[in-house]
């Protein structure tokens, strides 16, 4: 049984910390060296150490070598959960490229949308996940995204031309010398970059968020600073296009030498079973998620003498749900960041005070510099409401391809702006009370109306649609869209929901739909959003 702690109220020093490596990527191989016996990867019946990581990670890198794939350019793996993600991405970072995860839930749309605008020349993927075969989503990709020069499947030892297995692709890396592995990875700095997450905007529009090596080993060591989990055992159920995925869980864990628990879809039941069997140290999700968790039969009966901390971040916990948690492990915090930012920036750190659990975010760390600005970035008082902004090093270098939305993103003097509205309390503890943006939080994910509102508009029925967010007792908040059909037509909910389901990922589709006779328009000509909501 792993050994309760107290959480400093200041992360730990640094000597006390983690190595700060040159790269992400080096992390394998350097706790292959120190602590070989060490478990690195679970899943199902398979467990590797870290030497079977690094040689796993080395091979797929060499690969990649073989196939052209050089700094800079994006590769990019469909996949579930799964050591595959992992692997290719940790190769593919440590060669100087720039990976991207697909989510499995994204229609063909989706799909195209994120493969035309990052350009990866080569794909990995998996050809079915769960009960969705995934052939004829790989074939329109290959059709209609130029970019695509290789498709390696991941999951068929013979796959039809002109795709190529993973054991053939691996195969050729075999001409590759460690020699010119190592000088490769060799060139590659801390402030390359080594991953894009696609966040959508108000335009509708996905943005890729540049993130680089400095980053993801920055705020990993934060995290253990702070979170000083030993060892560090984590499952990992989130979708790999998630910061949460690669970031919060998977760079967290491999940085300070621990353990990531693969679970290919979230399950309530078998996530409890994990706890225990795999004496899981590190816990946590969203809020909807834990919700889903504490409710499940297993939960009262599920041995959790090995977690020490549990998490939650993404949106608020109610007082029920925390209690619940604390019930099971009395170290439970919340925390606040965002993909720009790479990882969270404040922090609870008092489990004992439910005001500071359920009604703050905490507190920024001195690794971070966080403020609160007016419309003019100019820092505001406590307890008047302003926008979160953070600065550093850390941070994303902007976004793929979008030089506007990069310049936007970032005040003159070099703070992102966040969008989120918050106020400093009497404490010192930020707490969040809306956003600047449209964007709501649906379980968790970032849902951003005006991508959804396309879709409904492109329904040739349709003339208008505004979504905008509700409150759910689960979800915390979901989809209300009012739809203003073409004279003399109509449409019904029905309709529009499926014409959603084939075009978005679920969490994306409304939960209600209120077919309008007229909107209320603001003087400028725009949808009064604020009247919507009071019809709700």
């Amino acid at each position: 049984m792993a050994a309760r702690f107290r959480r400093p109220h200041r992360p730990l020093p640094e000597a006390e910390r983690p190595p700060r490596l040159r790269l992400i990527s080096d992390y394998p191989r350097y706790w292959a060296e120190r602590t070989p016996a060490a478990e690195a990867v679970v899943f199902r019946n398979e467990r590797w150490n870290y030497p079977e990581l690094a040689n796993r990670i080395d091979a797929c890198a060499r690969a990649f070598l073989a196939a052209g794939i050089r700094p800079g350019d994006r590769v990019a793996t469909l996949s579930p959960p799964h050591p595959d993600f992992y692997v290719t991405f940790l190769a593919a970072a440590s060669i100087g490229a720039i990976w991207l995860g697909l989510n499995p839930r994204y229609q063909i749309r989706e799909l195209e949308y994120v493969v035309n605008d990052a350009t990866p020349r080569l794909v990995l993927a998996r050809t079915t996940i769960q009960d969705r075969s995934y052939r004829d989503e790989l074939a329109a990709l290959r059709a209609n995204c130029p970019s695509i020069e290789r498709l390696v499947v991941l999951d068929e030892a013979e796959p039809e031309d002109p795709a190529m297995s993973m054991a053939a692709f691996l195969e050729t890396g075999q001409a590759v010398s460690p020699e010119r592995l190592a000088a490769t990875r060799a060139a590659v700095q801390s402030t390359d970059p080594c991953l894009i997450v696609y966040t959508s905007g108000t335009t509708g529009k996905p943005k890729g968020a540049i993130i680089h090596h400095h980053g993801l080993v920055h705020v990993a060591r934060v995290q253990a600073a702070i979170w000083p989990v030993t060892p560090a055992r984590c499952i990992n159920n989130l979708p790999i296009n998630h910061i949460g995925c690669i970031g919060d869980i998977s760079c967290d864990t491999l940085v300070p030498g621990g353990a990531l628990v693969f679970q290919e879809q979230f399950d309530p039941g078998e996530m409890l079973d994990l706890v225990a069997r795999e004496n899981i140290t590190f816990f946590g999700h969203v809020p909807t998620a834990l919700q889903l968790v504490v409710s499940h039969p297993k939960f009262a009966t599920t041995d959790f003498s090995s977690v020490q901390i549990i998490i939650w971040e993404g949106a608020a916990a109610p007082v029920d749900l925390i209690e619940a948690l604390r019930s099971k492990c009395p170290e439970v915090a919340n925390a606040y960041g965002m993909t720009e930012t790479v990882g969270s920036v404040t922090f609870t750190f008092d489990a004992d005070q439910m005001d500071i659990l359920a009604d703050s975010v905490g507190w920024p760390v001195p690794d971070y510099q966080v403020r609160i600005a007016d419309g003019d970035d100019r820092p505001v008082a406590p307890g008047t409401p302003g926008e979160v902004q953070v600065r550093g090093d850390f941070v994303t270098i902007g976004y793929w391809q979008r030089p506007d939305a990069s310049r936007d993103l970032f005040s003159a003097d070099g703070w992102l702006r966040t969008g989120d509205l918050a106020v400093e309390r009497p404490d010192g503890a930020i707490r969040l009370i809306g956003r600047l943006k449209e964007m709501y939080k649906s379980g968790g994910y970032n849902v951003y109306p005006r991508e959804i509102e396309l879709v409904l508009e492109s329904h040739p029925d349709v003339a208008m649609a505004a979504v905008i967010g509700m409150p759910d007792p689960l979800y915390q908040e979901v989809g209300h869209a009012f739809v203003l059909p073409h004279p003399g037509r109509t449409v019904t909910a029905e309709t529009l929901e499926r014409h959603c389901r084939d075009q978005l990922a679920n969490y994306k589709v409304p939960k209600r739909f209120t077919i309008a006779a007229e909107f209320p328009m603001l003087p400028i000509g725009k949808i009064d959003k604020q009247a919507l909501k009071n019809r709700q």
